[in-house]
């Protein structure tokens, strides 16, 4: 175990944060590979489809050969576009969303990433930069598909951030702690997921999670049937990857929290921690790829009305009851 985010900053602890850096890059590349091929595989399943089948045995190479063939496709740039902002903001929407793994307790000691005591608003705070990046790629492709397409985004994104932090108040108030670590043994020593206690606050986080991913059916910031593609309509080969990218990143990272705060992340029995989270994690993945595939989408008025006249009233009044019950009981 390495606990080089608390020692003075040298050459080991740098070459630390390097080789922790790397490790879990390539593990999260690795899971949003093979997470686009579950999603596709289980939507063919729903839609009584067979799914990929055709790049390696059982399709498993079909998300590479898509990777590989993105990768080497033109990068177009629009003539009449801001071409230093569209160059930009691809990186602005990806840095934050793996920034925000570096808190996440994947397993009982964090061998590659930060024990940091702030680490849930450490998360709610890094995820909020990526929409900067949205908004910045929309306006300077110099398109109204794109800039609408950001425009919904920002107001989904601002909406949904508020009753998803106060979600998330419910289960701080429950632990005593901030840390996400510190949580998980909060858990692991009473006994009981919070998702029991903290039900309420469990239901919010699930539908205020869904809409920040952009996730059916709040996907209107990249509806097809009316904006093309969205905000990233005019970006075409490793550009629109990084935005995918940034997309799966995030829907890993909040697999990732919600197992932390609701399921008791790491904790379990028999099992290697490890092995505990990813089945916690694969549990979320899973139930947004089913939501895609049977869920229609949201009417924008429909979208916002909820969130301001339904959610943020429940996580205020599941706030007053966990701090009542805190206070009391």
């Amino acid at each position: 175990m390495w606990h080089w985010e608390a020692n003075p900053l040298n050459v080991s602890s740098v070459l630390a944060m390097i080789i922790g850096g790397v490790v879990i890059l390539l593990l999260t590349l690795g899971v949003v590979t093979y997470s686009i091929l579950w999603q596709r595989k289980l939507i063919g399943w729903i839609q009584w489809r067979i799914g990929p089948n055709r790049v390696g045995p059982l399709g498993l190479l079909q998300t590479v050969a898509d990777v590989i063939k993105l990768l080497i496709k033109e990068d177009v740039v629009p003539a009449k576009a801001d071409r230093a902002m569209f160059l930009l903001a691809p990186i602005i929407a990806f840095v934050p969303s793996f920034t925000v793994l570096a808190a996440i307790p994947f397993s009982a000691h964090h061998v590659f990433t930060a024990n940091i005591s702030i680490g849930a608003l450490f998360y709610v705070a890094l995820s909020a930069i990526t929409i900067h990046g949205v908004m910045l790629g929309a306006w300077a492709s110099n398109n109204k598909y794109s800039l609408i397409g950001g425009m919904r985004s920002a107001a989904q994104l601002i909406s949904y951030e508020i009753p998803l932090g106060l979600s998330i108040v419910g289960v701080v108030l429950m632990a005593g702690s901030i840390n996400l670590n510190d949580i998980v043994e909060a858990q692991a020593k009473s006994g009981l997921w919070y998702v029991i206690p903290q039900i309420l606050g469990f239901i919010v986080f699930m539908i205020a999670s869904t809409a920040e991913l952009s996730r059916t059916p709040f996907d209107l910031p990249e509806a097809e049937s009316e904006l093309v593609a969205g905000y990233h309509t005019e970006y075409s080969g490793f550009r629109f990857a990084f935005f995918m990218l940034t997309e799966y990143v995030y829907l890993f990272a909040m697999a990732g929290l919600f197992a932390t705060l609701y399921l008791g992340g790491w904790s379990g029995p028999l099992l290697p921690g490890w092995l505990w989270f990813a089945i916690k994690a694969f549990l979320y993945i899973s139930f947004q790829f089913w939501l895609q595939a049977t869920m229609p989408r949201m009417r924008v008025d429909q979208l916002m009305s909820f969130s301001w006249k339904v959610l943020l009233p429940l996580a205020l009044v599941n706030i007053v009851i966990t701090a009542v019950v805190k206070a009391f009981v």
